[in-house]
């Protein structure tokens, strides 16, 4: 269900692939999900993750819908924990991940591209938290992520009413970072994992944890990010990194 595929510069291409589904969120795609990204969390091979559906109609047009009529208040709580536990997986991992957004990107699957550490749309993509109008809400972190990517008042627009957002209003309103035609999607995702790949492993690294922690009280996240800061001085890396600069040369860099 997830296709795993690397290529010879790093950049690993994660897709779902249950398009006769519309890469529907099942459990058995969420399992194969959190597999797949703790594999590539330990893969010295990959040095970068682009993730999209398979099919031209869907990145992920939510959740298994059958799945919710035999919850409880219990069993609601405990379905919703565990998809936070797969998205929060990504959202923490040290390789940057992209979305590239392919189409639908509905309930869960919008949710899951807002854990991405980036997103690419293509021109037909379409977001949105449908929740409502199944009598639900986001479980899987939505109410949490899409106002610190969009803001309170545009996320509670799409939220409460549950209406969809074409992909030039998702890239107006800052959900999305780049839109481009359908078929330049993959390259340009691949084009952006490359130029990330190519820095300081551990740079990048110590960056996604140090703007996670943006969600702290500024003091504490200010904290963070000088301890991070510090351990990065004390890399390999940064003492090439600057000979490369001062000897005006391509860095090698070593994740060391």
């Amino acid at each position: 269900m997830i296709r795993y595929e690397t290529d010879a510069d790093g950049i690993l291409l994660l897709t779902i692939d249950h398009a006769d589904k519309l890469n529907a969120l099942s459990a058995e795609v969420m399992q194969a999900l959190d597999d797949a990204f703790a594999r590539a969390e330990t893969d010295d091979a990959v040095k970068a993750i682009v993730l999209t559906g398979a099919g031209e109609k869907a990145f992920v047009a939510g959740a298994d819908i059958g799945q919710f009529t035999s919850l409880d208040a219990q069993t609601g709580e405990a379905f919703a924990l565990r998809g936070q536990a797969v998205f929060g997986r990504i959202e923490r991992m040290p390789k940057v991940v992209i979305a590239a957004v392919n189409g639908f990107a509905l309930g869960g699957g919008c949710e899951l591209a807002l854990a991405c550490h980036l997103r690419i749309a293509s021109e037909n993509a379409v977001f949105g938290q449908p929740e409502v109008n199944l009598g639900l809400i986001p479980g899987y972190g939505g109410t949490q992520r899409l106002p610190k990517v969009v803001g309170r008042g545009a996320a509670l627009e799409m939220i409460l009413t549950g209406d969809r957002v074409s992909a030039q209003r998702a890239y107006e309103i800052g959900l999305v970072n780049r839109v481009v035609p359908r078929e330049a999607l993959l390259d340009e995702a691949h084009r952006m994992a490359k130029t990330i790949a190519s820095k300081a492993p551990l740079a990048v690294a110590y960056a996604l944890r140090a703007t996670l922690a943006a969600d702290l009280p500024q003091a504490a996240g200010m904290a963070h990010e000088a301890a991070l800061f510090g351990l990065s001085t004390a890399t390999e890396d940064l003492k090439e990194g600057a000979s490369a600069f001062l000897e005006k040369r391509p860095a090698v860099f070593k994740g060391r």
